[in-house]
C-alpha cells in the first residue's frame, strides 16, 4: 500500500490563497466575533493556516435580525427574478470550480480528484435545480365543487427565516443541499458551518452575493457548538435544517422543544452493500473499496458494510485486498489519492482506538494492515476486516475513517436480516444483475434510499436522500427537498349571493 507523502509546499501556497473569513451579517463582514477564534491547521501537513473568527450568541442576533429585516422583500421577489440570480450563482460556482477544490484541499483534507471529478461540478448543478423550481411553486384547489358559492384553494409559504448548520465533512456539498431550496422558496438562511471547514462557505457567500443575493438574504456565522445552540434556540429562526451526528440532533430537538420549532435532519450511517453472486466480482470489489474509502471513509452514507454472498466471499474479499493495496492514500493534492487525511488528531486518535478494540476484542480478521507512523498530519490507512461479527461495535458504530467491515450471508432473508440489524438508516446498497431480487431488496431494507449496482449517493439534485431511526427525518434533494422549506396555508372563500 503506497503512502504519498504531502507536498507542503504546494499546500502552504494553496494556503496563502485562502479567502479571509469574516462574519457576514446583512451588509456587515466582521472579522471579530464574541465566540473567539480557531486556529485552524491543515489536515494534511499539520500546519497552521489562519485564526478564525466564531461568532457567539451576539453574532447570531444580529445574522437573526438581518435575516428577517431582508425576509419581507426577498419573500416578495418575483420569483422568475430570484431563479435568474441563483442561475447566475450556479454559473459562478461552476467558474470556480478549481477554485473550491483547492479550497477544499487544505480545508479538510478532501483528494483533489473527488472536488474536481465528484462534488464541485455537481455542487452548480444543486444551485441551478433549485433555480428552476422558483418560479414553479404552485398551490391547489381543493374544494372548487363544494358547492354554496364556496371556494377553497392553499397557499404554498415560506418559514421565513431557516437556520442551517454545514457538516464539516463535506460542507460545499452541504450548502449546495440546503441553501438554494431555501432560497428558492422565499426563505432567507443564517448559515453555521463548523469551525473547521469555514472557507467554502466564505467564497459560496462571495459569489451568492456577486450573483445578486440582497443583503441579509444570507448571514454566515462560522462557529463552535456555543453559536450552533444559539441559532437552534433563538425564537426567530423558524426553522432547523442540520447534518451531523445523532448525539448532537438530540440536543437540537431538546432546544428546538422550547419553540416548537420544525427541524429536517440528516445524520450519520452504517450503510450495509449487500453483494449477490452474480457479480462481476472485480469491478464491484473496486467499486465497493473505492467508495467505501473514498474521502478516508468521512461520508454518512458510504456503503462501509459489506454483506457478501457466501459462494463468492473468499474471492470477492481477495479481490477487496488486492484492490486497496492498490489504492494510494496520503497527499490529497495527488490526482490519485482517493483516501486522504482525517479532519484532525483526535479523529485519528478515535479511529485508531475503535480499531484497536476491535482488534482486541477478536471482531475479524485484518488484512490490508500498516502504519502511517512518523508521517506528519492525521492519516489512517485503508483498513479491511473480514469475517467481522455482524453485531460487533467496528460493525455496528459510524467510524467516520477509512474501515472497511465484511461478513457473509446464506440467502436473501439472511441478507436483510443483516442488513437491517442497524441503528442507523440513511443509505443502503445492493449489487446483483438479477431486477428481481434488487427490487425485492428495495421494497424491504430499511433506509431512506436504497442505490443499486454502483450507483453514487447524494449527488443528483433530483433524488431525494435522507434517513430513518438514528439517521435523522426530512429530506434534501427533490421536490420533497424544497418542500421541506414551504409550509402550506389553506384558504376559503365564502361567496355571498347577490
Amino acid at each position: 500500500m503506497k503512502f504519498i507523502a504531502p507536498n507542503a509546499a504546494a499546500h502552504a501556497a494553496i494556503a496563502a490563497t485562502l479567502p479571509e473569513v469574516k462574519l457576514l451579517i446583512g451588509e456587515q463582514a466582521l472579522v471579530r466575533g464574541s465566540g473567539g477564534t480557531f486556529s485552524h491547521c491543515n489536515a494534511a501537513t499539520g500546519e497552521f493556516q489562519m485564526d478564525v473568527p466564531l461568532a457567539g450568541r451576539d453574532e447570531v442576533d444580529k445574522a437573526v435580525a438581518a435575516a428577517r429585516a431582508a425576509y419581507p422583500a426577498w419573500r416578495l421577489t418575483k420569483p422568475a427574478h430570484r431563479r435568474s440570480i441563483l442561475d447566475r450563482f450556479a454559473g459562478l460556482i461552476d467558474q470556480n470550480i478549481e477554485r473550491f477544490s483547492q479550497i477544499a484541499v487544505v480545508e479538510n483534507g478532501i483528494p483533489i480528484s473527488t472536488m474536481v471529478d465528484g462534488i464541485a461540478p455537481r455542487v452548480a448543478n444543486w444551485v441551478r435545480y433549485y433555480a428552476g423550481w422558483s418560479d414553479k411553486i404552485e398551490g391547489l384547489v381543493t374544494g372548487s365543487n363544494a358547492g354554496g358559492g364556496h371556494f377553497e384553494y392553499t397557499v404554498p409559504e415560506p418559514y421565513g427565516v431557516v437556520g442551517h448548520i454545514i457538516t464539516w465533512n463535506a460542507p460545499l456539498l452541504s450548502l449546495a443541499m440546503k441553501v438554494p431550496a431555501a432560497l428558492a422558496a422565499g426563505n432567507c438562511v443564517v448559515i453555521k458551518p463548523a469551525e473547521f471547514t469555514p472557507f467554502s462557505s466564505q467564497l459560496f457567500a462571495e459569489l451568492a452575493f456577486e450573483a445578486g443575493v440582497p443583503p441579509g438574504v444570507i448571514n454566515v456565522l462560522p462557529g463552535g457548538v456555543a453559536a450552533g445552540a444559539a441559532l437552534v434556540s433563538h425564537p426567530g429562526i423558524d426553522k432547523i435544517s442540520f447534518t451531523g451526528g445523532p448525539a448532537a440532533a438530540r440536543a437540537i430537538m431538546r432546544s428546538a422543544s422550547d419553540t416548537l420549532k420544525p427541524l429536517v435532519f440528516e445524520l450519520g450511517g452504517k450503510s450495509a452493500n449487500v453483494v449477490f453472486p452474480d457479480v462481476d466480482i472485480d469491478a464491484t470489489a473496486a467499486y465497493c473499496a473505492a467508495f467505501g474509502l473514498s474521502n478516508s471513509g468521512q461520508g454518512c452514507a458510504l456503503p462501509t458494510r459489506l454483506i457478501i454472498h457466501e459462494a463468492i466471499y473468499e474471492r470477492f474479499i481477495d479481490a477487496l485486498q488486492t484492490t486497496i493495496e492498490h489504492i494510494p492514500y496520503g497527499d490529497p493534492l495527488d490526482k490519485d489519492v482517493i483516501v486522504g487525511p482525517l479532519i484532525n488528531a483526535n479523529a485519528c486518535e478515535r479511529v485508531q482506538d475503535m480499531i484497536d478494540a476491535a482488534r482486541a476484542s477478536g471482531a475479524g480478521r485484518f488484512l490490508n494492515e500498516t502504519t502511517t507512523a512518523n508521517t506528519p498530519g492525521n492519516f489512517i490507512p485503508p483498513t479491511l476486516i473480514a469475517d467481522v461479527d455482524p453485531y460487533a461495535s467496528i460493525a455496528q458504530k459510524e467510524v467516520f475513517g477509512p474501515v472497511l467491515c465484511a461478513f457473509k450471508f446464506h440467502d436473501e432473508q439472511e441478507a436483510l436480516a443483516l442488513a437491517n440489524a442497524t441503528e442507523y438508516g440513511l443509505a443502503a446498497y445492493v449489487q446483483t444483475n438479477n431486477l428481481n431480487t434488487a427490487q425485492r431488496l428495495v421494497e424491504r431494507l430499511h433506509a431512506g434510499t436504497v442505490y443499486v449496482n454502483r450507483a453514487t449517493p447524494a449527488l443528483h439534485p433530483g433524488l431525494p436522500f435522507g434517513g430513518l431511526g438514528n439517521s435523522g427525518f426530512g429530506r434534501e434533494g427533490g421536490k420533497a427537498g424544497l418542500d421541506e422549506f414551504i409550509r402550506t396555508k389553506g384558504v376559503g372563500v365564502g361567496i355571498s349571493p347577490s
